[in-house]
C-alpha cells in the first residue's frame, strides 16, 4: 500500500472512533453547562487528531492492541491538552486569532473570560482523564509525570514564552530550534512517548522511537511556517502571512521558502533513519507513514 494510502486509511479508521465519545465525555466531567459548551466548541471543531493518533500508532507498532474502556481517555488527553494551548494562542493577549479550523476562535463566540476558563478546564480534565482508568498505578504515573514536563515550563510553555519575547529579535538557527522543539514538538515527542508508556516497552528500547517523533515535531512546525506563506486562509482555515507581519522567526523568514523546503526534507529524513535504527523484526511503516503529512512539492523550490 503507498505509504500516504496507509496513513489516510488509518486516520479513516481512527479519527471517528477517537472522536465518537469526546462531546458525552467532556459534558460528563463539566459541572457548568456554559462551560462545557465553549471546551467542547474548540475541541469537537476539527483537527487532525494528529497527536492521539500517534499515540495509538505507537502502541500498534509496538504490537499493543487499544482498548476503548482502558485506554481511550489517557489517550486522548493529550487532545484536551493540545486544544487548550491553541485557545490561549488565539486570545487577545496572545496572537489575538479571530479564525481556527475555519469558523470563529473561543474567545471570539464566547469572549475572551469564558475562552480562558474553557482552556483552563481542558489543561485540568486533561490531567484527570489520565488516571480515569484502570490502568497499573505506576502506568498513569509515568504519563502524568510525562506530559506534565512537556506541557510546562520545562516544554510548550517555555516555547511559547521564548515565542513571546523574540518577537522583532533575529533569533540564531540554534535557539531557533530550541524554541521550536518546545513549542510545537513537546506534545509531539509526549504522543509518541505515551504510546511507549502504555505499550510498556523497556526503556532501553526507548530512543529511536523518541528520535523519530522529535524529527516529527520539527518538521511539523517548519511544514507550518511554509503553509503560513504559501497558503490561503481558506486553505488553512486561519489567518496566513501573520508571521512575517509580527517580525516572527520562522524557516521561511530565515531561509527563504526554497531553504525551508529543504531543512523539511532533511528533517524527514532524519526521522526516517530514526525509525531504520528500531530492531528489524518490528514493522514501522505505520510510523513512517506519518512523514506523508507533509507535502514537499507544495513549494516550487
Amino acid at each position: 500500500m503507498p505509504i500516504d494510502d496507509q496513513l489516510q486509511q488509518f486516520e479513516t479508521t481512527w479519527v471517528p472512533r477517537l472522536n465518537a465519545p469526546l462531546k458525552a465525555a467532556i459534558a460528563t466531567d463539566s459541572g457548568d453547562a456554559r462551560l462545557a459548551e465553549a471546551m467542547s466548541y474548540s475541541v469537537l471543531a476539527g483537527g487532525k487528531r494528529l497527536r492521539p493518533l500517534l499515540t495509538v500508532a505507537t502502541l500498534q507498532t509496538l504490537g499493543r492492541s487499544f482498548d476503548d474502556q482502558r485506554d481511550w481517555r489517557p489517550v486522548m488527553a493529550l487532545e484536551l491538552l493540545h486544544t487548550y494551548s491553541l485557545i490561549h494562542d488565539d486570545l487577545p493577549a496572545m496572537d489575538n486569532d479571530a479564525l481556527r479550523r475555519g469558523e470563529p476562535t473561543n474567545h471570539m463566540k464566547f469572549g475572551a473570560g469564558m475562552a480562558t476558563l474553557a482552556g483552563d478546564g481542558l489543561l485540568t480534565l486533561a490531567f484527570q482523564w489520565l488516571t480515569a482508568t484502570d490502568l497499573p498505578a505506576a502506568t498513569q504515573v509515568a504519563l502524568t509525570q510525562a506530559l506534565a514536563v512537556a506541557a510546562g515550563p520545562h516544554g510548550m510553555v517555555a516555547g511559547q514564552a521564548k515565542d513571546v519575547q523574540n518577537e522583532h529579535v533575529d533569533l540564531p538557527m540554534a535557539k531557533l530550534r530550541v524554541l521550536h522543539r518546545e513549542k510545537t514538538g513537546a506534545l509531539l515527542h509526549y504522543a509518541v512517548q505515551a504510546g511507549l508508556i502504555l505499550s510498556e516497552a523497556p526503556e532501553a528500547q526507548w530512543a529511536p522511537y523518541l528520535e523519530f517523533a522529535d524529527a516529527f515535531g520539527l518538521a511539523f512546525q517548519i511544514y507550518d511556517d511554509i503553509l503560513d506563506v504559501v497558503s490561503t486562509p481558506a486553505e488553512l482555515g486561519k489567518a496566513t502571512q501573520k508571521d512575517a507581519g509580527e517580525a516572527k522567526n520562522t524557516y521561511p523568514g530565515k531561509l527563504g521558502l526554497a531553504g525551508a523546503n529543504q531543512a523539511l526534507i532533511a528533517t524527514i529524513q532524519s526521522g526516517q533513519a530514526a525509525l531504520a535504527k528500531v530492531p528489524a523484526s518490528v514493522d514501522t511503516t505505520l510510523l513512517a507513514a506519518f512523514f506523508s503529512y507533509f507535502d514537499t512539492k507544495r513549494v516550487n523550490a
